[in-house]
Order: C-alpha cells, then structure tokens, then sequence
C-alpha cells in the first residue's frame, strides 16, 4: 500500500480528521513547491517508514509534500494544474461566471470550459489501476470525456436558451432559470462526467488491498463504489456552491445589509468564494480517500485467495 493510501487510513478515520487533513492539503501555496522538493520528502518518507507515526510535524510534512502532488497509484508527479490545491483558485472564477449569465451561447461556452477543467482533473486523480498503455484505452476515455463535457455543458445552458427563445420574462421563469434550476443542473452535470470519464474503473477494476498493502486482485465492485462515491461527492460540492449562495444573497436582500448595486457584486462573489471555501474540503471528505470494502461485496474470484474480512482501495478525488 502507499504511503499516502497508508497515511489516509491512519489519520483519516473520521469526517472531520479527514476535513482538517484537506483544509492543510489544498492550500494553494503548496503549488509553489518544487518538483525536487516534493521529490526530496517523497524519498525520506520512503526511506523511514515511520514518518507516517510519528506526530504531527512530520505529518505535516507529509501532507505539504506528498498528499497535494503525488499520484497514490502511479507515483507520478500530477500537473500543476491538477493538484487539489488548484482546484479552487481555477474553479472559482469559472463558478463565478457561469453564475451570472443572461445569455445561452455565453453559458454554453464557460459552461463547456468549466466541465473541461473538472473532468480533466477528475480523470488526472482518478483511481491509477485502468492502465492507458494502449492506444486504444487512452482514447477512449478522451472521446467520453468530451462527449460528457458536451453533453453537459448543452444541458446547463438549455434552459437560458429556452427562456431566450420564447421571450418568457415572467418573474416566476426567470427565477426558477436563473436562480433555481442551476444549483441542480449543475449538480448532476458534474456528478455525471465523473461518472462518464472514470467509467474503464468499473469497467475494468481497481486494485484491492488487504491491511497489510498486498494487491489480492482486481475488483469492478471495488471501482463501482469509488466511481460513484467521487460523483456523489462532487455533485454535491457543486450543487451546494450554486444553491447556498442564492439563498444567502436572498438573504441579504430582502434584509437591505447592502443597498448600492456595485457592493452587492462584490458580496456575491465573496459568498461565492466563502462557499466554495468551505464545500472543498468538506465534500473531499464525505467519504474515505483509502477506500474501504467488505468481503461480503467482492467478486468471489479474489475471495478464493485470502481470508482477510476488509479490503482497500484508493477512492480517488
């Protein structure tokens, strides 16, 4: 098992260890690491493997390091831009955006780069046991990544389009397009393209592990319930970042804290910000990185070559 996979399963047994072990790991300054320093920590933690118990410096360490930048499958280095820490800074401005078009072609197209970044992002953290060595596999998972991002980006802008077509301007059709039906749309539309894009998990497999970190086999149940806990995950991220701001803003509103129109921009893109903030972490913790299973749920083929009771696998974000 990994070191980071082992690190999950040590100190990430609760909502709120796990929400406090990623407030620390999307840190945006942990991008200015450099890749022989990340390098440098991942070999002394590979070198002592008693890091990962020892108190809370070293954890620290770990985490600055280890937990933001190297891939627990593969060993590789993610990209800048697909490490967890940059997850917000980019998203953020895109949330913002999308939020406060009037105009379907305008929609259609943030909508499309937003559902871009996530499910390249998705796809970059995913679950490393699908191999791209062939050609074949490594397209696959591009053309449904683009149909996904297609697909969702023309449903979240199909009801503005709708709207503008046949000129309702009703104060009730313009509340439930502009203020109602993004929160949901966006939601599924997120969870889907998880959904898509990871597909070759249970269609294939993810590794699992018993308690000591062997590979006791390939499970598609395994890469089931982590595909579809990482949709759940986002889809609620997303939906509570569009919902609880209009809520909020409503709020705000109706009790007059800002009258001048420029403030209340302003405010709108701080609550946007301040939700997001907290929805991040909160939503990478609702369920475990070092993913658990029972015996009861796997494949019988890999129950046949142990008696272990509990199995493990990397979730993915």
């Amino acid at each position: 098992m990994d070191a980071k996979l082992r690190f999950w399963r040590a100190e990430g047994q609760s909502f709120f260890q796990r929400f406090l072990l990623w407030s620390d790991a999307l840190d945006p300054l942990l991008l200015l690491k450099s890749t022989n320093e990340i390098q440098r920590t991942r070999l002394l933690i590979g070198n002592n493997e008693k890091t990962l118990s020892e108190p809370i410096q070293n954890n620290q360490v770990f985490l600055t390091s280890v937990n933001s930048s190297i891939h627990p499958d593969t060993g590789k280095i993610i990209p800048v831009l697909f490490r967890p820490p940059a997850f917000m800074p980019i998203t953020l401005p895109l949330v913002i955006v999308s939020s406060v078009q009037s105009r379907a072609k305008h929609s259609l197209f943030w909508q499309f780069v937003f559902h871009t970044y996530t499910t390249a992002f998705t796809l970059v953290n995913g679950n490393g046991t699908p191999k791209a060595e062939e050609y074949s596999l490594h397209q696959k998972q591009i053309f449904l990544g683009l149909l996904a991002i297609s697909y969702s980006a023309c449903i979240g802008a199909l009801p503005l389009a709708f709207v503008n077509r046949y000129v309702l301007k009703s104060s009730l059709m313009q509340l439930v397009v502009k203020k109602l039906l993004p929160a949901p749309l966006f939601g599924l539309t997120s969870a889907f393209t998880v959904s898509v894009v990871r597909s070759p998990e249970f269609e294939n497999g993810i590794e699992v592990m018993d308690r000591n970190g062997k590979v006791i086999g390939v499970s598609k149940k395994a890469g089931e319930k982590a595909v579809m806990e990482t949709a759940l995950s986002r889809g609620v991220l997303f939906g509570t970042t569009f919902f609880l701001p209009e809520v909020l803003m409503y709020c705000v509103q109706r009790a007059r804290f800002v009258k001048n129109p420029r403030a209340l921009g302003s405010v709108r893109m701080f609550v946007i910000m301040s939700v997001l903030a907290g929805m991040l972490p909160a939503s990478f913790s609702m369920f475990p990185q070092c993913g658990e299973i029972k015996r009861a749920d796997l494949e019988p083929e890999i129950l046949s070559s142990t008696e272990e009771t509990e199995f493990f696998y990397n979730r993915g974000i």
